[in-house]
């Protein structure tokens, strides 16, 4: 699977990307989300464009996060390191979706499932067994945390939570919105022009969102707020969504029931 991310001087994730790269069977494994999620019911893209944009928004957050010193909870309570935090985000990313192949629905528990043994594939070798251990379970743990309600435990769970959150500028919501799946989330997505993620000044994270419609609250205010008020890292990151004065733009001009 083609995916770039930047390591930053951390070998074990760029030994781990390597695999990535030459796995056998990723590449047919997103195919298969894909079926299920675009071309079965018309959602957006949760293959490898969701998988690319949410691990590098994760691994963005997760290095906002070092920069002001918060710790990782894989540094806390197993005395690894921080690069090995950056691996279970990197993993927890790119596989928690992967239950879509097999349906939408409970996806996350799905994806644990089909996950685990990949998890192993891609970590042995470069971690000693018992390491394999402690990060397939902190991986899994991301996993199915990422979604909904589920509260997230650890840290790096919180990150790969609110960075699925983040996906949602309108390219996202293209394909259901031209097929005709005209609803408050295709074209709430379709009102989100550009999202930053810097640096705050009050908090480690500050996520700032460019709207050109005001529909695009919904997207803020029922899914992203939703996923950061259940995830670890909320007390941590702070949001900004504008629209410039005269910017806003039409996006439907009418809706049949």
């Amino acid at each position: 699977m083609h995916i770039n991310i930047p390591t930053t001087k951390n070998d074990k994730l760029a030994q781990v990307l390597k695999k990535v790269r030459t796995h056998p069977s990723l590449t047919q494994l997103y195919q298969c989300v894909n079926i299920n999620s675009v071309d079965r019911l018309g959602m957006p893209d949760h293959g490898p464009v969701h998988i690319r944009i949410v691990t590098n928004i994760a691994l963005k957050l997760l290095r906002l996060l070092n920069q002001s010193e918060v710790k990782t909870n894989i540094e806390s309570d197993y005395a690894m390191t921080y690069q090995d935090a950056e691996v279970i985000v990197f993993l927890a990313s790119l596989l928690h979706d992967i239950g879509i192949s097999i349906h939408r629905d409970h996806h996350e528990q799905f994806s644990i499932t089909l996950a685990a043994p990949l998890i192993d594939e891609l970590l042995n070798g470069i971690y000693e067994p018992k390491d394999v251990v402690t990060l397939r379970s902190e991986i899994l743990h991301a996993i199915i945390a990422h979604h909904g309600e589920t509260k997230c435990l650890t840290i790096e769970a919180g990150v790969v939570k609110v960075a699925d959150a983040l996906d949602m500028t309108e390219g996202r919501s293209r394909i259901s919105f031209e097929a005709g799946e005209v609803n408050i989330f295709s074209v709430s997505t379709m009102a989100i022009e550009k999202i930053d993620i810097l640096k705050g000044q009050e908090k480690p994270v500050r996520i700032e969102i460019q709207m050109k419609n005001s529909a695009g609250i919904f997207q803020i205010d029922e899914l992203l707020k939703r996923k950061l008020n259940h995830s670890s890292i909320k007390q941590y990151v702070e949001i900004s969504a504008v629209i410039e004065e005269g910017q806003e733009k039409k996006i439907v001009s009418s809706y049949t029931l």
